[in-house]
């Protein structure tokens, strides 16, 4: 399978554990699919190369190991779950403010046999009153503009940790107009890779930022707020 040969091209070999644990999870991924909007991709070969390889091109250019992360707004688990996958000793919390989504994933969790993962129902500016810069990294990938997420994910990262976002050919110009809240907010960006993810122009950004200073206390402020008003 392509998969497999292009992280044999970055080095990174499956085990057969890791091979049936990515079938399993398209399995489920598509079943429960039907039942509700997970994702508008469900042929095999496009859900395992523009969702789980896009997933795991971050690990291409930052170094995961037993870090702690949590997942803003994962939907149907991307990036944090294909990341377990292949680095278990990760331990993630996944964040998503829809019900539905997150009794998939609690479900998918359980049949993929992932330990210290959890999934939480409920929103970014409000778990980020208990657990504010807890997080060794966060990571958000298809939720929202830069200027926003900056905002909803700078403030649950420890002070030398980092936040990695996966972006689309739109990632460029979302850095750009973003530049100054992430300073605000105590991020600095260290690199934007961009790359192709396919022959046909389907081209990605991510972006790589270390929080160097703590966030200002003001911050996350009310969604409405952010939205309306981005830094």
């Amino acid at each position: 399978m392509d998969f497999l040969n292009l992280l044999k091209e970055k080095n990174i070999l499956l085990t057969d554990y890791q091979i049936h644990q990515f079938e399993r999870y398209y399995q489920l991924l598509v079943e429960w699919n039907e039942k509700m909007n997970l994702t508008a991709i469900t042929d095999r070969d496009d859900v395992y190369f523009k969702h789980f390889y896009d997933s795991l091109t971050i690990s291409f250019d930052f170094p995961f190991s037993s870090q702690s992360l949590i997942d803003i707004g994962a939907g149907a688990g991307f990036p944090s779950i294909p990341l377990k996958i292949i680095y278990p000793d990760l331990k993630i919390t996944i964040v998503d403010s829809l019900g539905k989504r997150i009794q998939f994933l609690k479900m998918l969790i359980k049949e993929l046999e992932l330990d210290h993962v959890e999934a939480i129902h409920t929103r970014a500016e409000d778990y980020v009153k208990l657990y504010r810069e807890s997080f060794d990294l966060a990571t958000a990938r298809a939720v929202a503009r830069l200027n926003i997420l900056d905002e909803l994910c700078l403030p649950f990262v420890k002070e030398n940790g980092y936040f990695l976002v996966l972006k689309g050919k739109a990632g460029e110009e979302e850095l750009k107009e973003a530049k100054k809240g992430i300073k605000i907010l105590g991020g600095q960006i260290i690199k934007d890779v961009s790359f192709a993810l396919s022959k046909d122009q389907d081209y990605r950004h991510n972006i790589i930022i270390h929080k160097i200073r703590k966030t200002p206390s003001q911050y996350p402020r009310l969604f409405g707020k952010i939205k309306k008003q981005p830094l």
